[in-house]
Formats: structure tokens, C-alpha cells, sequence
């Protein structure tokens, strides 16, 4: 690790991206990184961005975070929607004044959009919303999707519920494609060329093990407590549920299913979600450096 840090330059913000259960990793390099050149670690992962799930989205420690300054961990209540466009705009006055930036985090497109730009497309209205929600617990994403213009069905990752249902809601609401939207895109908030950009490439059968290991160790730090916190005022729409494991342990909770069940549907949920973030960087940063995550443990 010290080796790592000595090339790189102090002046420069720090992005470190890696795939879910690789994030204690990440976060060791973060926080070695900001010891040893100073800076400020901002988070770059959508599911840690909400304030009532800490143990099961693998938020650092408040003893990790008094190591040094953290930023955009848990600011978000549970019922409120976040998505990368508020995320670049929390992050932007962070970029401009204080302590270099060391950005961690798991949510490719968070990076995608700060280094390559992202479109400035209008917000969703709430009824439209409402009507995609409707529409995909119906009919499924499928319908969705066929009533996409063809140049998106062609970009997005049609595997991806959230990414048809994304797309539907912005053709839906302004009466334009998604990708035409893309092509518009300003220039990025930073671009790849002024950071250095680290990419943990955990091999699939290391994370897949990992990913058994951490889960069981949130069981045991109290992430069906938070899950009982939680259970008041649920709802599978609400955007903090799509936190990994949150609709198993509330499933269990009510009585739907066993811990064991609630516990294996988790870890292939969470390996379902590493796969699909290995092929997202696999695609969109092959121009980053590739880290081991056995050189940082």
C-alpha cells in the first residue's frame, strides 16, 4: 500500500472504485491515502448515502471516520430520493474548497457522470413516478422497455430494472429519448485526466467468499436490530430499500421467512449486484489503474 500511495500525487483528487465487499479495502487505501497526503474521504456509493442503514450498506465506523474527514456518508433520510445528479451537486462545492478529495465508493455511475459528465435532464415529476412504480410491479420491466426508442434500448443495460425503468421515466416525462438526452452532455465536473483513478479488481471467487463472510458479520454487528428500526413505516418503495439484504431481514422480521433463507437470499443478491458492477468497470474504466485486493488487506 505504501508503495501505491508514493506514486501518487499529492495535489491531485484520489478516485478508488471497487466492487461491493471489496469496500473495507477501499476504505484502508482512502484513509491511508489522507494520513499519509492529507484530504478529505467522500463517499461515491449510492446505498451509503442513507442515514438509517449503516451496518447493512457498510458505512465506515465512526472510529474510522474520526481517522480523518468523511463527507456524504449517511446525509440522506431513508425516504427521500437521491440520485447521481444530487450526488454531483453535493460534490461539487467539495471539489472547489478544502482538503483534497479521495473519492470511494462502489456506484460506477457516480464516477462515469463526475469524469465523462452527465446530462441535464429535467427531474422526474412525482405522478410519473408513480406510474413507472405501477407499470413495473404489473407488467415488469419488459413492458418498460418496449416502449423505448431504439438508440436507448441500444445503451442502457436492459438486465437492469432500474436502469429500464430510469429510461421509461425520462421518455415518459419530457418526450425525449434518454440517449438523446446523453448526447448533449456538458463537460464533466472533473475529468479523468486531473485525478488518479484506482480500480480494485477483485477476482470473482475472492469476492464471492467475501461476500458470504461480510454479511455474516453485519447479522453480527447488529444489521437485523437496524432492520427492526426500519420495520415501522416500510415500504419496498421507499429509495433506502434497495439496500442489499433490507427487504430479506424485513421479510424475515414479518414472519416470511426463515434467517437462513432471508440470510442466502442476501448473499446471491449481493453477488448478483457485484456482477453487474465488475461488468460496469469492466466496460466504462479500463483506462483506470487495476489494484489487487490482496495487496491492500
Amino acid at each position: 500500500m505504501d508503495q501505491i500511495i508514493a506514486t501518487l500525487p499529492a495535489d491531485r483528487p484520489v478516485l478508488i472504485a471497487g466492487p461491493t465487499a471489496s469496500g473495507k479495502s477501499a476504505l484502508a487505501l482512502a484513509i491511508a491515502i489522507a494520513r499519509e497526503q492529507g484530504g478529505r474521504i467522500v463517499n461515491a456509493d449510492a446505498l451509503q448515502v442513507f442515514a438509517n442503514w449503516r451496518v447493512l450498506t457498510a458505512r465506515p465506523s465512526p472510529a474510522e471516520e474520526d481517522i480523518a474527514p468523511h463527507a456524504l456518508y449517511g446525509h440522506v433520510p431513508g425516504d427521500v430520493a437521491y440520485s447521481v445528479g444530487h450526488w454531483l451537486r453535493d460534490l461539487a462545492p467539495l471539489l472547489a474548497d478544502g482538503p483534497r478529495p479521495i473519492i470511494t465508493g462502489g456506484t460506477g455511475l457516480y464516477f462515469t457522470a463526475l469524469t465523462e459528465g452527465l446530462a441535464d435532464i429535467p427531474l422526474t415529476p412525482a405522478a410519473v413516478r408513480a406510474e413507472a412504480d405501477t407499470r413495473m410491479a404489473e407488467d415488469g420491466p419488459q413492458a418498460l422497455l418496449a416502449d423505448l426508442d431504439d438508440a436507448t434500448r441500444a445503451r442502457i443495460d436492459t438486465r437492469n430494472p432500474a436502469r429500464v425503468q430510469r429510461a421509461w421515466e425520462v421518455h415518459r416525462a419530457t418526450g425525449r429519448g434518454l440517449a438523446a438526452w446523453q448526447d448533449e452532455t456538458p463537460p464533466p465536473l472533473l475529468p479523468l485526466s486531473e485525478a488518479s483513478a484506482l480500480l480494485i479488481d477483485a477476482p470473482r471467487d475472492w469476492l464471492n467468499a467475501r461476500i458470504a463472510r461480510r454479511f455474516d458479520a453485519m447479522l453480527a454487528a447488529g444489521a437485523l436490530d437496524e432492520a427492526r428500526a426500519n420495520l415501522p413505516g416500510w415500504s419496498d418503495t421507499l429509495p433506502s430499500a434497495k439496500a442489499i439484504g433490507a427487504r430479506e431481514l424485513i421479510a424475515h422480521l414479518r414472519g416470511e421467512m426463515t434467517l437462513d433463507a432471508a440470510r442466502d437470499s442476501a448473499v446471491i443478491a449481493t453477488r448478483q449486484y457485484a456482477k453487474r458492477q465488475r461488468t460496469w468497470f469492466r466496460a466504462r474504466m479500463s483506462a483506470w489503474q487495476a489494484l489487487s485486493p490482496t495487496a491492500l488487506d
